[in-house]
């Protein structure tokens, strides 16, 4: 067994927003047994922050996994993983550095496309866009967050009798950027490719397109204010000094029995039943009361340049799994085809790991076939730090795959 080092840290003296001087990011690929249990060993000594997967329980052998290291332990877990023979390497050298890039400028007088946008920014931006659209887009607030914030919903589509719809969400997990950022770009191309644009116009005329373009409001609101790296909502545990819930753990399917913990301070915390979460629990109120008319159920997130399809609570196949394998096959070539950007396609459990308590595992076995989660670019040169700059490329190919599943939904569902 590895000799663990005791680490102790500094407590932060109410310094907020909080900084990742120093910190690194870490890439390690663990050969064996004692590779998976140093790094568990690590992960609770050393208070390490998995980005890929989710959680240290996730870690196996042969298998990548990524994580943060707090700048007065990384020189102390590089070591140890060097001593172990563990193949590394290290990503992100300084993550403050990363993030500071990740954004042109901390200037931000009005929306942009290409920018990442805070919440009242995007909140205006809803309004605006539905106001200036009315014949097709329209706003609704399906709920509230745990802090009191509106949930709003944008519904992009001609208006017409007994129409099906897809359901596209973003904003799961608040340090996921690029996935919120997408949400907003599906719109503008939607709205300003209707009328213009063939594809664009048939969908609208044919689907009504659920947009929601930040789930998780409390915990998106406070990447921007104190801790860039927040994952959870923002609701207090009892009996616990950790916040939070993990919502992409907070459904009803497998709820809390793999790839899920009932630890309060962990990441991947599935609550104290399934939809405890005020966010959660208005997202599945509004697909069960549409769900006559709801055909498709995307979620977005990022990072690993997949896209996945249940189930992720079990092995087991799916009864539809050889049409959705085969849809997202042509999802993933229509997104390649632009920039050759690479994806990685299958079943959850197998393609990526086990994690139960996913919105679209529930919305599958709530009678939605077509469910799909993205996970959108990077592989990790940047991970949560995506810069700007990657934000119109990385929309422009998943648009593609996003339509694609929508004609194939219009035409078959």
């Amino acid at each position: 067994m590895w000799t663990l080092l005791i680490f102790v840290g500094i407590a932060a003296v109410s310094a907020e927003p909080r900084n990742f001087y120093g910190e690194k990011v870490f890439r390690v690929i663990p050969q064996n047994r004692q590779h998976v249990e140093l790094l568990r060993s690590l992960a609770e000594n050393a208070n390490l922050d998995f980005w890929v997967p989710d959680s240290v329980d996730l870690v196996v052998e042969g298998k990548n996994a990524d994580f943060r290291a707090e700048r007065h332990v990384s020189f102390d877990v590089q070591a140890m993983i060097e001593q172990s023979g563990m193949p590394y390497a290290i990503i992100i050298d300084d993550l403050q550095d990363a993030l500071e890039k990740q954004r042109d400028s901390n200037i931000r007088a009005v929306h942009s496309y290409e920018k990442y946008n805070d919440l009242d920014t995007i909140n205006a931006w809803s309004a605006n866009i539905a106001a200036g659209n009315p014949s097709l887009v329209s706003r609704s607030q399906i709920g509230s967050s745990h802090e009191g914030r509106p949930i709003y919903l944008l519904k992009v589509g001609r208006s017409g009798a007994n129409k099906k719809a897809v359901f596209i969400d973003c904003g799961f997990h608040a340090r996921e950027w690029v996935s919120i950022a997408f949400c907003q770009w599906w719109v503008k191309e939607a709205v300003n490719g209707y009328g213009s644009n063939a594809e664009f116009t048939n969908l609208l005329n044919n689907l009504d397109f659920y947009v929601l373009p930040v789930l998780n409001v409390d915990g998106y609101a406070y990447t921007w204010t104190n801790n860039r790296m927040w994952r959870k909502t923002r609701s207090p545990n009892s009996g616990s000094t950790c916040v939070g819930t993990d919502p992409n753990r907070n459904f009803n399917a497998g709820w809390c029995t793999v790839g899920a913990s009932s630890r309060a301070c962990d990441e991947t915390y599935c609550g104290t039943t399934p939809e405890s979460e005020k966010e959660t629990k208005a997202l599945a109120n509004f697909i069960r009361s549409n769900l006559s008319s709801i055909k498709a159920y995307l979620t977005i997130h990022s990072y690993s340049q997949m896209l996945l399809f249940p189930y992720s609570y079990t092995y087991s196949l799916a009864k539809d799994h050889n049409e959705l394998n085969n849809l997202a096959k042509g999802a993933v070539a229509a997104l390649t085809a632009l920039y050759k950007t690479q994806y990685t396609y299958g079943a959850g459990g197998t393609t990526i790991y086990l994690a139960a308590g996913g919105s679209d595992d529930w919305a599958y076995d709530t009678g939605i076939k077509y469910s799909f989660t993205f996970e959108l670019r990077d592989t990790g040169r940047y991970g949560f730090a995506l810069p700007e700059s990657q934000i119109k490329a990385t929309s422009e190919e998943t648009v593609l795959a996003v339509n694609y599943i929508a004609n194939y939904v219009l035409n078959n569902a």
